[in-house]
This record gives structure tokens, sequence and C-alpha cells, in this order.
């Protein structure tokens, strides 16, 4: 995604030769330096109306200003026909360091995330998933900078396997060693609108259903944390929540308990609030 100075913003991308529209949910921090982050999200079988489409849900670790040189890299889950053949949820990488435009691709489609963990498929399909009204699944991400070498780190699971890392090479803002951090970290979901027949798609975000339903039925994002420069794991304290269409998609948290900072969020996209 896109960013315009500390604020997410409805923004467009190029998909296909198509001008498509592109709709958030998500919690944020910014305003210091952040050398990762670190999150549960639970992962669901969200509906894609088409293979034009896309709804993902991930950890984004932010650098640079909006324009040429924004630096992102991003992890979590996603369902895209287009990418995969079908609508199963799977697990993906993604960085690009010029806004999207030229350099960056998913898991291990060009040079650039370097795989350590032969035992991780990145692409792959995660199951079990969660289900309304039932059995709530999650998978834990954490993104981390190391500071000698200065590449990004992603590590899988409440054990924090090691899967691969981001090289410095890749990156301007994100790439420097020593103190360079990230501006901006963001947590929740994305998906495509192509405004299918002129209407909002039906594509659905996190498991298709307003945060106000809560646990067991609206997806979640718990334990959310930052890296701080000594690079310890603190909670994301002033963490931000911004849903650009809350018609279509929504986000609503809170803090306190085992959950520490969380929030709910996402929607099913076309209902009356959102046509």
């Amino acid at each position: 995604m896109r960013h315009k100075d500390t604020a997410t913003v409805l923004v467009y991308r190029i998909l296909n030769v198509t001008v498509v529209r592109i709709q958030h949910a998500v919690g944020y921090v910014s305003g210091g330096q952040f050398y990762g982050a670190k999150a549960s999200l639970n992962v669901w079988p969200a509906h894609v109306s088409s293979p034009a489409e896309f709804s993902l849900s991930q950890i984004w670790v932010i650098s640079g200003s909006f324009g040429n040189d924004l630096n992102t890299i991003e992890a979590g889950w996603q369902v895209s026909p287009e990418l995969y053949g079908d609508n199963s949820p799977r697990f993906f990488t993604y960085w690009t360091n010029d806004a999207y435009q030229e350099t960056g691709c998913y898991n291990l489609h060009c040079a650039g995330f370097v795989q350590t963990n032969g035992r991780v498929v990145i692409g792959a399909a995660i199951t079990p998933v969660s289900a309304y009204g039932g059995r709530q699944f999650d998978i834990t991400l954490m993104i981390w900078k190391d500071p000698k070498k200065g590449n990004w780190w992603l590590q899988l699971g409440p054990s924090g396997a090691l899967v691969g890392y981001w090289p410095s090479s890749l990156f301007t803002h994100l790439g420097a060693r020593g103190r360079g951090g990230a501006d901006m970290v963001q947590f929740g979901g994305e998906a495509v609108n192509t405004r299918p027949s002129g209407s909002h798609t039906p594509t659905q975000m996190g498991s298709g259903r307003f945060p106000g339903e809560g646990y067991g039925r609206a997806a979640y994002f718990r334990n959310v944390q930052v890296v701080d420069w000594d690079n310890n794991l603190i909670p994301a304290a002033g963490l931000r929540l911004l849903a650009d269409h809350p018609g279509c998609y929504d986000i609503a948290g809170g803090q306190g308990g085992a959950w520490g900072s969380y929030f709910y969020y996402g929607g099913p996209g076309r209902n009356v609030r959102c046509p």
C-alpha cells in the first residue's frame, strides 16, 4: 500500500492495467523509529469475488515518504486467486523500495527475500483456519532488524522460528545500519475493490464480519507490539485505528489482559451501508 505523510489514505494502484481501489482497516504507530513489529493474527477463508481482487491481513514496516522512495516490508496471509489459482488463505511476504512501482515482489517470485528455513513453505496454504462461531486459529509473526548487518528478519509461530530475511541492500531508508529504523508500523487488513457492475465488491476483509461481532466472529490482531531502539519488544503504545470506508470494512480495538493491545477489523464489502 502507499502512504501520504503519517496517515493511511484511500489510494489507487495499477492492477492488470486497470485502476482499482485499495481499501484498508488498520492500526498504526508513527512519529518515531521502529526496529520491528510482532502480532498474532487469526486466519480466515475470506471470500474474494473475482481473480482481479485480493484480500489480505498483514504487518507493514514502512520508511520513506509518499513518492518514489517508499520502502516497505510486509508479511501475513492473503487470499489471491490470481496469484495462487485458488481461494485458500496463504502465508506470504512482500517488499518494495520505490512505492510499488518497479521493485519488489511477493514471496520468492524475484530476487530479494532470502529464505533460510526449508521447513516453511512461503506461499503455502494455511491450515487450519478459523470458523464463524467455532474454533479460532491464528499465526504469530515478528519482523525485526539485525542492528549489526541491517537485515530484516521474519519469524513465524509462537516459538519464533526464523523463516529468512530481507537484505539491507534491498532498501534505501530501511537498509541503513545502526539506528536506521522504520518511520511507521501498521497492522491490519487490505482488500481490492474493482467495483464490479458499478457497485462495491462483496470481497471480504478478515472474516467478512464487522468488528462489533467480537471474538469467534470478527477477525482480530492481538498482542500488537513493536521493537524499540534497544531491540526490546514493547506494547504498541498510541496505536491509532483507521478505516478508509467503515461502512464496508471497519476496525475497533482495546487494551488489557492476556491480549495486550488488540483490535478487531474487517467486513463484508458490499452491504446496505456500502453500496
